[in-house]
């Protein structure tokens, strides 16, 4: 009796945290670094928490805040990290105490004005905000054209507006402080197929893109994917370069 195909976009779509990518743990220490002192450190649009608990090695204190309940309530626990549920543009801490004030790929959601005006308010003087992305991953390359063509033309009218500013490396970015360079840096995982057809299943343009023309797109991709990367529990290296908009207050 044959199978059915295996529908690899079936897995994994509902657990954002377990396919998300982890950021360098050298990002963390080296923003830490820059910062006047080591009292506190806010994340803001924090998710389930994968930037907030990096930033526990260095600083004394860290809160994540994020507008989700679903993503706190899913929120890794640790040490001197507390987690609240606020926007961005109304963030629920004091004045004038933070000492870093970070977002990881999260910044394009925001009302940048409003933002601004909370960081304004909360940064200590001398703090360091650093909005940080991630952008589109490359594979070997056996895999990646397919996988760009893919991103480009087949998901790319999927996409939310806002995607514009993570495929920019948020250079469009208005950035109103005093600005610094920031060292090229990457994230690299890994992964088998099912490891990385599960990351690519969290994109809110494969729900779009599924709710407008079902599966057929998806399931070619798959397919063709599946062919070149050869046995599925094979790992192999995927690739996304870090931007950073960096300032100091």
């Amino acid at each position: 009796m044959n199978q059915a195909p295996k529908n690899w976009f079936d897995q994994g779509g509902q657990h954002y945290a377990q396919f998300r990518p982890e950021y360098p743990a050298e990002l963390a220490t080296w923003l830490a670094e820059l910062a006047p002192d080591l009292d506190l450190a806010v994340d803001v649009g924090c998710g389930t928490g994968q930037f907030t608990t990096l930033l526990a090695k260095s600083f004394k204190q860290v809160l994540g805040i994020d507008p989700s309940q679903s993503q706190i309530a899913h929120a890794t626990p640790l040490a001197k990290v507390s987690y609240l549920c606020a926007p961005a543009e109304q963030l629920p801490v004091d004045n004038r105490c933070a000492s870093l004030i970070t977002a990881a790929q999260a910044t394009h959601w925001f009302q940048l004005p409003a933002f601004y005006d909370e960081v304004r308010r909360i940064a200590k003087p001398g703090a360091v905000l650093a909005l940080i992305t991630y952008g589109v991953l490359t594979l070997e390359a056996a895999l990646n054209a397919r996988f760009q063509q893919f991103y480009t033309d087949e998901i790319g009218p999927h996409w939310p507006p806002e995607r514009a500013l993570v495929d920019s490396g948020y250079a469009t970015l208005p950035f109103p402080f005093d600005e610094q360079q920031a060292p090229a840096l990457h994230i690299q995982h890994e992964w088998t197929l099912p490891q990385f057809l599960g990351y690519v299943s969290t994109w809110s343009a494969i729900r779009a893109a599924r709710e407008a023309q079902g599966d057929a797109i998806l399931t070619r991709f798959a397919d063709d994917l599946a062919h070149a990367w050869g046995d599925p529990s094979t790992v192999r290296p995927v690739r996304w370069p870090i931007h950073l908009r960096l300032g100091t207050l």
